[in-house]
């Protein structure tokens, strides 16, 4: 299935349905708030445990090698998991992703306690449930902890 998402009406709309898992409730997440929906429809009460577990197949935790992109305007944003490295590269670099303004995508966690306990690291971050591997795919990356910014990729 192939979303299109306005974040500024909120809306879904479906350009092509090709199978697969709805990957809406991801989408609704991101926005803060579900799409409109038919009464009685199993996603009309769309929160974060639903998005769980997420598991990444493409990534996995690991050395990331740091290399130069350009992308004008991109907001800083990392990719952790529920792991070891990623609780110590969240406690190591916190400060300085939360002065950056960094959003994380947590790509990989089972449960909302999980999260909850990855989020207690640093609990200025905001970290999001969320299906990382084509947003890897696109950027060439294998492992995670990352930081992607408008200049660079790096650990």
């Amino acid at each position: 299935m192939v979303l299109v998402c306005s974040f500024a009406s909120a809306d879904l709309t479906v350009i092509e349905d090709r199978g697969g898992e709805d990957a809406s409730r991801y989408y609704e997440a991101l926005a803060g708030k579900p799409a409109a929906r038919a009464q009685g429809h199993p996603l009309s009460q769309v929160s974060e445990a639903n998005m769980l577990p997420v598991r990444a197949q493409r990534i996995s935790p690991g050395r990331v090698q740091r290399r130069e992109i350009n992308a004008p305007g991109l907001r800083p944003f990392f990719m952790v998991g529920d792991d070891e490295l990623s609780r110590q590269w969240l406690v190591e670099h916190g400060e300085a992703l939360s002065a950056m303004g960094a959003v994380g995508m947590v790509v990989n966690v089972e449960t909302a306690e999980r999260l909850d306990q990855l989020r207690a690291l640093v609990p200025e971050l905001r970290m999001l449930p969320a299906a990382g591997d084509d947003v890897a795919g696109r950027l060439g990356l294998d492992h995670y902890p990352v930081l992607i910014t408008a200049q660079s990729v790096e650990q």
